[in-house]
């Protein structure tokens, strides 16, 4: 184990060998981690790596069994969210919550409003604070707008003013980048950096390794809820953080299968929902992998949830084997042989409370069905189908869907779906928050699903997906797609000038 040494001297966080188990599961075997001030810490692990679990510790959502954890030198173990807050502690989630109807001051100062004469809360005093935290990050938010309509970048920087305001001394950020655009991602990097110039502690968890290489000073790896190793970031390179992370190379990241190309499954001809998108015109083939690349807020997404069904839109169409998909009916639509992952997997694809194979086994109830009842023994022998092919890690299939990791989560989404049978599948951001490994495998099933004959269209936000994947490239912007590119043109370059040009072009 190296240290850089902007590491050196006593750490502002430190946690040693930390265990934690929640009854006969070990989420966490010896967590250890050591934040220090002037530096940005990088936190990586495969999905079940226990980084999560950690950062609960910290946070005081969860309390350790065993192991140090000290503070500023001092022992500490928290045992809510306001002790470790009160402590100078603040972490950034990927989705941040704040009160929709209350405006940007009042989330900033939610529960410890300053007062003046007679008690009244003093709204020019909050105002002022605001208006210097946000000068002092360089950003310009409207501290007297509502929250609700606010982007997740803007909701991030609200969640760091607070814990400014706070006089936070360590930061945790975990996936913060996950929903960003590349605009809105240097701005957030430039606001870490500042904080750690000002002396406080950032730990970064991210899957993203340019990112992490781009923005910290020291990685720490774990794996299976142990800690692997602490590198300077000088001191390392990729192919080694992941080798430490899954416990083996993984020497293809993108295993892209040669498939047969078929005849036309998928149709979309014009369609167009005001405001939204227009003229949305492309096809999907038996065999073939279609992305649909584009910045963040270009579209994409609202087109899939268009011809899925779930969104409304105002002309055109689109067909399955010639079968026009009626407009406002996703139960037409899988009837057709069509599937949507939805972008967000906790809110859209998963009954969180639910078990595995309930899960596995929502939109297949009907035909599991004998007499209009459903044994569990029926249930869970369908679900084991996928939740083995798919390699799901869960100690059971009762397990409830909600506990398990995101990778984890993504899986029993994709056997909910491919237990329909789709002749088609839309799949939007398929490796979102998940790490390395399961990305591996992830992008290995829809090649082989790609072979067997399935029309697949991927929206991706991540280039190195979208050119390792596709067989054609189809970039959206502002609603309409300027470019259609096949894999042999299908370059960084290119489908980046695409993204940010409304010039239509073709190859």
């Amino acid at each position: 184990m190296t240290i850089s040494p902007s590491t050196t001297g006593s750490p502002a966080l430190e946690l040693r060998d930390v265990a934690k188990s929640f009854g006969s599961v070990v989420a966490l075997r010896s967590g250890t981690l050591a934040l220090h001030s002037n530096s940005i810490h990088a936190l990586v692990g495969e999905n079940g790596a226990g980084k999560s679990t950690l950062v609960k510790i910290i946070a005081g959502l969860y309390q350790r069994d065993a192991g140090i954890f000290t503070l500023e030198g001092q022992p500490v173990d928290f045992k809510s969210t306001a002790e470790s807050k009160a402590a100078g502690i603040a972490v950034i989630y990927q989705e941040p919550t704040l009160f929709p109807d209350l405006s940007v001051t009042e989330n900033v100062f939610m529960g410890r409003q300053p007062t003046g004469r007679f008690g009244r809360i003093d709204r020019k005093a909050m105002r002022t604070e605001v208006v210097g935290l946000f000068k002092r990050l360089g950003v310009r938010i409207d501290p007297d707008r509502p929250a609700e309509g606010l982007s997740i970048a803007d909701q991030q920087i609200i969640e760091i003013a607070k814990a400014i305001s706070l006089d936070a001394k360590v930061l945790v950020m975990d996936e913060p980048t996950a929903a960003l655009s590349g605009v809105e991602v240097d701005r957030l990097f430039a606001v870490a950096r500042s904080l750690r110039d000002e002396g406080r502690a950032l730990l970064f968890i991210s899957h993203r390794f340019d990112e992490v290489f781009d923005l910290c000073d020291t990685i720490t790896v774990m794996r299976d809820g142990e800690y692997i190793s602490t590198d300077a970031i000088a001191d390392t390179n990729v192919d080694e953080i992941v080798r430490r992370m899954v416990g083996r190379d993984v020497t293809d990241l993108f295993p892209k299968q040669e498939a047969a190309i078929g005849g036309v499954l998928l149709e979309v001809t014009g369609l167009r929902s005001a405001g939204v998108f227009n003229d949305i015109s492309f096809q999907v083939h038996a065999g073939e992998i279609v992305a649909l690349a584009g910045l963040v807020g270009a579209g994409r997404s609202e087109v899939a949830r268009a011809i899925f069904g779930v969104d409304p839109y105002d002309g055109g169409s689109a067909t399955i084997d010639g079968k026009r998909i009626p407009p406002r009916n996703p139960s037409a639509a899988m009837g057709l042989g069509l599937a949507l992952v939805p972008e967000d997997r906790r809110k859209q694809g998963l009954v969180l409370d639910s078990s595995v194979s309930r899960n596995i086994t929502m939109a297949i109830q009907r035909q599991l069905a004998k007499l209009g009842l459903i044994t569990s023994g029926i249930e869970n022998a369908s679900a084991q189908i996928w939740a083995s092919r798919l390699e799901v890690k869960a100690s059971a299939l009762d397990t409830v869907a909600g506990t398990l990791s995101g990778g984890n989560q993504q899986k029993v989404v994709l056997g909910k779906w491919l237990a329909t049978d789709p002749r088609v599948l839309i799949i939007d951001e398929p490796t979102r928050g998940i790490d390395v490994g399961t990305k591996s495998e992830v992008h290995r099933l829809l090649s082989e699903l790609a072979g067997q004959g399935m029309g697949i269209l991927m929206i991706s936000s991540e280039l190195p997906e979208v050119l390792g994947m596709a067989d054609r490239v189809l970039v959206m912007r502002e609603g309409r797609i300027t470019a259609e590119i096949d894999r042999a043109n299908a370059t960084s370059e290119t489908v980046m000038f695409a993204a940010t040009h409304a010039t239509e072009q073709h190859s």
